[in-house]
Formats: structure tokens, C-alpha cells, sequence
């Protein structure tokens, strides 16, 4: 029995060797071929375009990454199929606060111990947003509108039980009124009908917007933050209206790079260093910092910590703001 443990043991540790060996080298030789990054939202929106600007930049450092468009379910769809990938490194995915908002409610079975983390993109300040030339024109006209017409004004949000879900039915809350959500797969599509005047209204960041402002076809009329934007210096908060959109804490509107949990910690860090390193590019910062976005430096385990931070935070926010009674 002795000799048979001791063959088991060394048997173990031969394999071990191979597995480390084999990882060791993928890691010398990776990335070998192209990249998928799957962005589970439509072309075009905000979480589109950083991933296409990235891997344009990625592309003059001989890295091929291929975006690939997966939408539906708030992101779950998309981050369902990077969960499920072979843990190689060659798929990885975009995750967003809005699929976390999914995994703090339980709207999905995905759960965050199915990835590994790589790279923080950007955060995102979220805006109000109106049809040009309807009757609202500021947050005050805007609040008299949902006033008289309780229960009638739609607000158009990109993904449903996500932070711009809440934050369209905070918008009724605060003054004690009920709005109609209108749930949609991307930013992109809500813009146009918002644009259409489909919608009276809609939530989205200031990247997914900023075409449509500068148009003159959309209006913002108040950032859900505690700060201004400082590519759009005009556009109030809520707070110094005297609007209280954070009853139960601050929230963070976020897209990172997640690769599957099981990638081996060497191909983990090079992508991160590969990922990170077109993040902080001075090109993308610059566009990023443009749409009305922040770019920072958070990675790997940091970023870990985040992403649970952020989540349970959803799980008090979205129990109280979709549950409880008003």
C-alpha cells in the first residue's frame, strides 16, 4: 500500500510538472492567434465602441482582437458564453454594472467566481436624457411633466433591473410619481427612438448620447451624479437641483475585461498587461474622457474586489427599489 501511494504521489507530481510546463509555455507564446472579445450589447453602443477603439489600438501592437456582438438578457447572454469558453485566453468578455445588477438579484445563474478579472475599461456618470423639442427642457419642467401625467411618461433604458433601470424609476420617486420603463438591448437603439420622440425620455451614458446632443436631436437635463461631467460642463446633477437619486448609497456604473475563471494565472497576466496597457493609451483615455467616461488603472484582484463591492451594493439597491412598496 505504502509503494502504491508513493507511485500515485509521484505520478501526481509528474502530471503537475506537465500542466505547469504546458502553461508556462502557452503563456511564452500567447497570444498565438486572435483574441474574441465579446460584447454582449448592440453595435454601437458605448461598451461597442470602447471595444472597437481597443482593439484598433491593440492592432498597431500586433495583437488581433475580433469584437463579437452577443446581445440579450442585460448582458447575461454574452457573459454566459465567455463563462462557458475554454479558459485559454482567446475569449474573453465585456463585462458591465448591468449584468452585475442581474447575478446581486439572482435574474440569472451566473455568478462572479466564474471569472477571472482582468482590466477595468471605464466608468460612466449616467444621464437624462429628452427629445429636443418636447416639453420638458429642464429637470424642473421635466418633474411637472411626470406630475401631470402619472404613470404615462416612458423612460427607455439600455437592459432592465440594471443601474439605468434604477435610476429611471428613482426618477419617478423623487417625485412621487410611477414612470413607464422601457427596457431595450443597447443603448444604441434607445437613442434613436428617444430622438424619434418613441420615448418621453431615456437613461444612458453620455458616450451613447453624445451624437445625438451635439445634433441638437436629444437633450440631457440632469447627470445622475454627485459631480458634473467635465466634457459637458453645462449639464446640472440631480443633487444640485435638489433631487436625491442615492437614497441607499452611491452607485457605480462600470465596463471591465473578464476572462473565464479557470485561465491559467499566466495568461491572466498577459492579458491583463496587454489589455491594460491599450486602456491607458492616450488615445483611448482622450475619446473615453470625451463621451464623458473615466479611465483609471484597476486590475486583477483589485478590480475582483470592485466588482463584489459593486454587486452588493446592487443587491440592497435593487431589493429596495424594485421590491419594496414605495
Amino acid at each position: 500500500m505504502k509503494t502504491f501511494r508513493m507511485v500515485v504521489t509521484f505520478m501526481a507530481a509528474v502530471a503537475l510538472g506537465v500542466y505547469v510546463t504546458i502553461s508556462s509555455v502557452m503563456a511564452a507564446e500567447f497570444p498565438s492567434r486572435e483574441i474574441r472579445l465579446v460584447v454582449p450589447w448592440n453595435v454601437g453602443g458605448s461598451n461597442d465602441i470602447s471595444a472597437r477603439l481597443l482593439s484598433k489600438i491593440l492592432a498597431d501592437e500586433g495583437v488581433t482582437v475580433v469584437v463579437d456582438n452577443v446581445v440579450g438578457a442585460t448582458g447575461t447572454i454574452g457573459m454566459t458564453k465567455v463563462a462557458n469558453a475554454e479558459p485559454d485566453g482567446y475569449t474573453i468578455g465585456m463585462g458591465t454594472s448591468s449584468t452585475l445588477a442581474m447575478i446581486a438579484q439572482g435574474l440569472t445563474p451566473l455568478k462572479n467566481e466564474q471569472f477571472a478579472p482582468i482590466a477595468r475599461v471605464t466608468t460612466d456618470q449616467l444621464l437624462l436624457l429628452v427629445p429636443k423639442d418636447g416639453p420638458a427642457k429642464d429637470l424642473n419642467s421635466f418633474e411637472a411633466m411626470v406630475k401631470k401625467n402619472p404613470g404615462k411618461i416612458s423612460i427607455g433604458t439600455p437592459g432592465s433591473n440594471n443601474l439605468n433601470h434604477i435610476f429611471a424609476v428613482m426618477t419617478g420617486n423623487v417625485v412621487n410619481s410611477e414612470i413607464i420603463t422601457v427596457p431595450y438591448t443597447g443603448g444604441s437603439k434607445v437613442v434613436v427612438d428617444l430622438a424619434g420622440k418613441q420615448l418621453d425620455a431615456a437613461v444612458l451614458k453620455p458616450s451613447e448620447s453624445k451624437a445625438q446632443i451635439d445634433s441638437n436631436m436629444v437633450m440631457p437635463l440632469g447627470v445622475f451624479a454627485n459631480e458634473r461631467i467635465k466634457s459637458m460642463p453645462n449639464i446640472p446633477t440631480f443633487k444640485e437641483k435638489g433631487y436625491n437619486v442615492f437614497p441607499y448609497g452611491p452607485l457605480v456604473q462600470m465596463a471591465y475585461l473578464a476572462a473565464p475563471a479557470k485561465t491559467p494565472p499566466e495568461i491572466q497576466e498577459k492579458l491583463i498587461a496587454i489589455f491594460n496597457k491599450a486602456i491607458q493609451d492616450p488615445r483611448f483615455k482622450a475619446a473615453s474622457e470625451d463621451g464623458g467616461a473615466r479611465v483609471d488603472s484597476l486590475t486583477g484582484k483589485a478590480l475582483g474586489n470592485e466588482i463584489v463591492a459593486v454587486t452588493n451594493t446592487l443587491a440592497v439597491v435593487g431589493k429596495k427599489v424594485f421590491t419594496e412598496k414605495k
